[in-house]
């Protein structure tokens, strides 16, 4: 604990040139006589800390007592500090390692480029939830999270619709998508899967007692396995279809009310009637989600099939009408 600390506070010094001892202690979570002690401890170890006296005194590392990172651009050096995202980072429990890390880096970097990180955290911030929503992150999502760092097979039971299911699997990898945690694993013998982490009941080690580390397929490509996974889950869940009417307004707003690939390619193949409308034939997920989806395009949009989808729309423009006229 001491080490850990001790090692925290010469990257501070390195990072910043020079800190009081209330700077320090509160960085810290110690008191600042504590700080005087370890300032001391690290003077007697061969750690330059020099103690500046007075009441705008502080301490500073003398002697040039640094590493330099010299060969990172400043462009390089943000970006860098762009690799960490805190939200996601904090629910995997690992908002503790990011901080030291990037606080390594900074010690490390040329007096120029300290200010980098700084730089990039108030040009970019990623919000992964959707609005209006909040998803609380999965209470099991540190323990998968430790298990695909140190590579390590789990057994995870996990709900699928009214019964629970016990799988041996080997974590591949983490997404996150729209506020949703996703599991990327390997079920020996079957291949990949996706598994939502908020479904987990249980992540255990395996039932044997021997070595639980697997061996990762070094050709196995994150991002590349998601996007097609993601494109296949889309294109399955698509499994009617609606034919629609869109005047001009309709049509540019709807790839922003369903799935965005879907509603282009289908208005790709429309032709326009010479009023400036189009009739699209979009595959959808179900009449319920049509529903909800087009309705929020208003007299943009008119349902010509299925004929139980244009009469739910007429009946609830009827009563719109009702209501307003």
């Amino acid at each position: 604990m001491r080490a850990a600390r001790l090692i925290k506070m010469v990257l501070l010094l390195q990072a910043r040139g020079s800190m009081t001892a209330g700077e320090l202690a509160a960085e810290l979570e110690v008191s600042e006589r504590t700080i005087t002690r370890d300032a001391q401890a690290l003077s007697e170890a061969g750690v330059p800390v020099y103690a500046d006296r007075g009441r705008t005194g502080g301490y500073r590392l003398i002697g040039g007592y640094r590493t330099r990172l010299t060969g990172l651009a400043r462009s390089e050096a943000e970006a860098l500090f762009l690799s960490g995202v805190p939200g996601a980072l904090r629910e995997m429990g690992l908002e503790d390692a990011a901080s030291a890390a990037r606080l390594k880096v900074s010690a490390a970097l040329l007096p120029s480029l300290r200010d980098a990180s700084q730089s990039a955290a108030q040009r970019f911030h990623l919000d992964a939830p959707g609005w209006f929503r909040e998803t609380p992150a999965p209470p099991l999502l540190p323990a998968v999270a430790d298990a695909v760092w140190d590579d390590r097979r789990v057994t995870a039971r996990y709900r699928r619709q009214d019964t629970e299911v016990e799988r041996e699997l080997e974590p591949y990898g983490l997404v996150l998508k729209a506020g949703v945690w996703y599991l990327c694993a390997r079920v020996p013998e079957k291949g990949f899967r996706v598994y939502r982490i908020d479904r987990f009941t249980a992540v255990l080690p395996p039932p044997d007692c021997g070595d639980d580390r697997f061996v990762r397929d070094e050709e196995f490509d994150l991002p590349a396995f998601w996007e097609e996974r993601a494109a296949q889950f889309a294109r399955a869940i698509l499994r009617d279809k609606a034919v629609l009417r869109l005047s001009p307004d309709g049509a540019r707003r709807l790839p922003y009310v369903t799935d965005r690939a879907t509603a282009q390619e289908a208005l790709d193949a429309a032709e326009p009637d010479g009023r400036g409308r189009v009739t699209i034939t979009l595959p959808v997920e179900s009449p319920d989600v049509a529903y909800a989806q087009l309705l929020t395009l208003g007299p943009e949009v008119e349902v010509l099939e299925p004929p139980e989808l244009r009469e739910r729309f007429a009946a609830t423009a009827a009563r719109m009408a009702a209501l307003y006229g």
